[in-house]
Parts: C-alpha cells; structure tokens; sequence
C-alpha cells in the first residue's frame, strides 16, 4: 500500500508511532501546503493515542461488585436522612437507584416523599390483644401468630406467605410491594419478606433486587453476551461508547448492539433492519419476479417457454413477457418463444414504469449483496480469528514456549497481534455498513473512503497472514529458530503501525470525513493527494511523498525516486534494489 512507502524499520519501534499510520487526518492542495493524511500536528502524537488507548471510563461489575455497591448506597442513603436500611433500600427503588435524586426530594418535601413511597414517619403497632383475627382470611390468631407492616394491619403469616409469594412470581413489580389492605399505601420491606417467606421466594426477591439495582439504575447495564453475568457501570458524556467485557464481548453501551465503531448507532439499527427485514426479500421478488396479472402472486421463471401457468387455486394461463392472457396468444404474435406485442407495447412506452422499478431493485438489490457479502466475510473471518486467540492461549503458547525456548511472559506480542486482528476485523466489518449508507452523490468523500478502507484491507491481511502463517514455522519446528527474535520485531512492528492506522481510521470516519469536500477542486484534490504516503516525524516535516492513481482498494506504490523501498510484506525498510526483506524471503 501507498503508506508502506514511508514506514519505519519495525526493528525500531519508538519511530513506528510517527509514520503514516499515527497520526489524524488533514486536507490540502498539491502544491506542498498540506494532504488529507493521517498524521497529527503535535510531535508527542504518539503519548496522545497511548493515553486515549489506556482510558476507560466504565466499570466491570461481578455479582459481589453489584451487591457491595449495592450495600453502599443503601448505607449512604440510611446514614445521611437517619432511616433504617429497609427504609432506605424502599427510597433507592423508587428513585431508580439515584442517590442524589434521593437526597434532593427527601430535603425538598419529606413528607410528599413518605407519602408516595409508602414510608409512616410514625409506625403503628398491631393493637394489644391476645387474639387479633386476620384481615384476609377472617380467622382468629394468638397475637404472636400474626404480623404488620409500618401501619399495624395484622394478617396471619400463612396469608402473607400467600400474599408475597403471588408477588414474588408475578415478577420485579414485588420489589415496590404496599400492605393487602386495599386502602393503605404502607411499603412492605426486605424485612418482612425474610421474615415470613420460604428460601425459595426469599432468593427470588434478592435476585429481583439485584437485577433492579442494574436495570433501573442509568449508569448500569447487563452485559447482553449470552450467559454472561457481569454488569457494566458507565461514566456518562465521556468519550467512546465501546465497552469490553471481562467475557471477552465488546458492545456499544448506548444501544448495546456489539460494538460498531466507526459507524454510529443510528445506522447500526438500520442496518441490522435491513439484514433481518423483509425489505430485501421484496427487493429480490421485485428483481427475479412478476406478479401473476390475475392474483398478483410473484412467480420466479428459472426455466422453460414464456408460457406461464399460475399454482392453485389461481392456475391462469398467461405470457411472461407482456403478462397478456395465454388464449390471445400463438403464431401471430410470434409463437412460443417470442412476443412482438410486447415488444411493440414496450416502443410505445407500456412497460418502461414497471421495467424501471425492476432494474432499480435488481441494481438495489446487488448493490446490498455487494456490502453484505463483504460485511459477513469479515465477521466470520473474526470469529475464526477469535477461535484462533483461544487456541493460542490455551494450546499453542505452552507449545511455542517449549520449542522456541521463550518463557511465555515474552510471547505476549502473539496475543497482542490476535487481539488486534480481532479487533481490526470488527472495525472492518462495519466500514461496509458506512460505505453502504455514504451518499452516492458525495463521489470525492466516496472515493477517498474507498481508498482508506483499501488501504486498511491490506494492512490488515499482511498482520493476519503473519500471525497466522509465518508464525506455524515456529511451532513446527523441532528446535529454536535463530530468527524468532526478529519475528518478534517484525510482528511487534506490524501490530503497532496497523492499530496506530485503524484508530486514525476510525476517528476519520466518525468525524463523517468531513474535510473532504464535494466540489470539482476539491474532489480533484481529494483523489491525488489521498494516495500520497505521508508520514511526519519528530521534527513536523513531511517526508518524501509519492502519487498514485489509485482510486479504490489494494496496495500502490510510490513513483518519486526513494532510496527506500518498503518490504511487501511487512514495515520493514529495504534498498531499492529488493522488494522483499530479508526475513520475508526466509518465508516464503
């Protein structure tokens, strides 16, 4: 690719980062007074992607984690308004789990507060007599068989086990549970379901709590992996929405889709529509069918004469070509396999609205195949590659440890690589779905995105055929390689310098391009200098830059007259005279 042309000796890591691939993007002219490029102005713009890589601003929660936090808040409320915890768990509930939604309507009117929560400032005890008779059953009870809520409503506990357990299996609606006498608000607590419930429902109502504390609460959400039981806590209004699992799943936490980086929610959903909907059914039906003229149900014709018969119950007898009535049909309109009144029809006009609705679904209907097709290849290609991680991690890192002589805390440059590829094919993956949704009208921002993403393509196919093949040598080989420390700079290099390209690429998209202009000059602009290599190093110069006519995807190479000529297969910097580094020809 054109950015190979400027790329460091991955041998020397430290200058990897100032290259091509680590920088933002600009747009110029050809004049020399500026590229669109991805290089960023400051010369530290190294630090500035490490520290934005090592932010992270959620929390993964394990089930304790949420119990103890939890806990915490309960306590926070319970100290600060002087209430018990039971008390203070009702308040939290009710308010969605806000502490300072909490504090701000208890200190704005406590008594409104108490009134809608359910909560007596002034308890009332059951009255003092031996027998009391319950209020659900009628029945005569000691005393000390029976139990209330705040307001002193006595029931038998055999109604109230009734009473909390129909709760308690109609759902999370039991957590907001009031006293059965119709005409009292009074909350029922934790306390009394611990008190009188069987451990069955106990457990129940705690799994309930818990799930509340995340489901209600806007800072917290489920991890949505299938069996995954972590939950996220979420630092809102900064920065990325992408969040990773300690299950290994990362997903978006506004829409909490699988994480879709560069493109953004918005089309996220409508792409998933479209993949699921029947919207592209109707579009292959509009391009590969006809409606019968009598029932209207579409017919695909695959093979065979224009004589058509329709399936049961219908079973009319019609022509393909102008949908006319198979009776008015024979040699005078030119037999079987031929009907000059369509023809004739289509001259005059007849068909062009019908045709012109079909070629458009047929070219809609490619043009979705074509970004779909690409889509899915490079999700399957992630999961291979995520099996791959788990084969290394759990299999081939012990392997490569014995034969190579290496302790496995030095191979950590091997996950490193499948954790990028992993990554990279996410970030590919969804590009199509961006570049299905780009304007068509927009040419210059299209073909300048079609060149990035080419670009991207063929990085990341040079890391993945590295990671995948160049390192089987090593794990077939009976005793240590010599050259294995130079393909831990080689793989080291290429992991780096495709991050350092696809973070710029994700940051270029999410801005929309937006410096790409649509006019003739700037489209002229656009296409020239996007397939110039243009790196900056310490000092903020541009270095040697080639031209290229390059337009879509697959690697270029640099016209200008460079002492240095990049391997074609790695980043590593090589004479003019060779193509192939030396480490590249051993492989080969």
């Amino acid at each position: 690719m054109d950015s190979e042309d400027d790329m460091h000796d991955a041998n020397d890591l430290d200058s990897i980062d100032d290259d091509f691939y680590s920088g933002e993007t600009g747009i110029g002219s050809d004049d020399g007074d500026g590229d669109y490029d991805f290089v960023d102005n400051d010369s530290d713009d190294s630090e500035d992607i490490t520290s934005h890589r090592q932010q992270q601003n959620y929390t993964i929660l394990s089930d304790d984690d949420i119990r103890q936090h939890q806990e915490e808040d309960i306590n926070r409320v319970s100290t600060v308004l002087s209430i018990s915890r039971v008390s203070a768990c009702i308040l939290l509930r009710y308010y969605n789990w806000s502490v300072s939604k909490v504090h701000d309507e208890w200190f704005a009117d406590e008594e409104r507060v108490r009134r809608a929560v359910g909560l007596l400032e002034n308890p009332v005890e059951m009255p003092n007599s031996k027998e009391l008779t319950c209020g659900i059953c009628f029945e005569n009870y000691p005393r000390d068989m029976m139990s209330a809520a705040a307001c002193g409503h006595p029931y038998c506990g055999a109604c109230w086990r009734g009473y909390m357990g129909t709760s308690i299996n109609d759902g999370p609606g039991c957590l907001m549970l009031r006293c059965p006498d119709p005409s009292c608000g009074a909350a029922v607590g934790e306390d009394m379901i611990n008190k009188l419930s069987p451990e069955e429902d106990k457990e129940k109502y705690s799994r309930y709590l818990i799930r509340s504390y995340i489901e209600d609460n806007r800072k917290t959400k489920w991890c949505p992996a299938p069996g995954c039981e972590f939950a996220v806590e979420f630092v809102m209004g900064s920065g990325s929405y992408d969040v990773n699992c300690n299950c290994s799943y990362g997903f978006c936490w506004n829409c909490t889709e699988e994480a879709h980086r560069p493109v953004d929610c918005e089309t996220v959903e409508k792409w998933i529509l479209k993949n699921s909907a029947e919207s592209e059914n109707m579009n292959w039906i509009l391009a590969n069918s006809k409606p019968c003229p009598k029932c209207k149900r579409p017919i695909e014709k695959n093979q065979g004469c224009m004589h058509i018969t329709c399936t049961p119950p219908c079973k009319f007898e019609f022509c393909w070509l102008c949908l006319g009535a198979w009776s008015e049909h024979g040699e005078r309109t030119g037999g079987f396999y031929a009907c000059n009144r369509y023809e004739a029809a289509k001259q005059e006009g007849a068909y062009d609205e019908s045709e012109r609705r079909r070629e458009m679904a047929k070219n809609s209907l490619e043009r979705y195949t074509h970004y779909y097709e690409r889509w899915a290849t490079n999700q399957s290609s992630r999961q291979k590659a995520l099996a791959d991680l788990h084969s290394m991690q759990t299999e081939k890192l012990e392997k490569l440890s014995d034969k190579q002589s290496q302790p496995e805390s030095q191979l950590k440059f091997i996950i490193e690589a499948w954790l990028q590829i992993v990554e990279c094919r996410r970030v590919l993956k969804w590009t199509y779905a961006y570049g299905y949704y780009l304007p068509e009208h927009e040419h210059a921002k299209r073909q300048f995105f079609e060149y990035l993403q080419g670009e991207a393509e063929s990085g990341l196919e040079r890391l993945h055929q590295c990671t995948e093949k160049e390192l089987q040598a090593y794990l077939d080989a009976e005793t240590p390689m010599k050259d294995f420390n130079d393909f831990r700079t080689k793989l080291a290099g290429l992991t780096s310098v495709t991050r350092n390209y696809f973070e710029n690429l994700v940051r270029a998209l999410e801005s929309g391009l937006k410096d790409v202009g649509s006019s003739n000059n700037q489209a002229t602009s656009s296409k020239t200098t996007s397939s110039k290599t243009l790196g900056k190093g310490k000092s903020g110069k541009l270095k040697a830059a080639g031209t290229s006519s390059r337009s879509g995807t697959g690697p270029s190479r640099s016209t200008e007259d460079n002492s240095m000529w990049s391997c074609e297969h790695c980043t590593y910097a090589n004479p003019r005279s060779t193509s192939v580094c030396q480490m590249c020809e051993q492989h080969r």
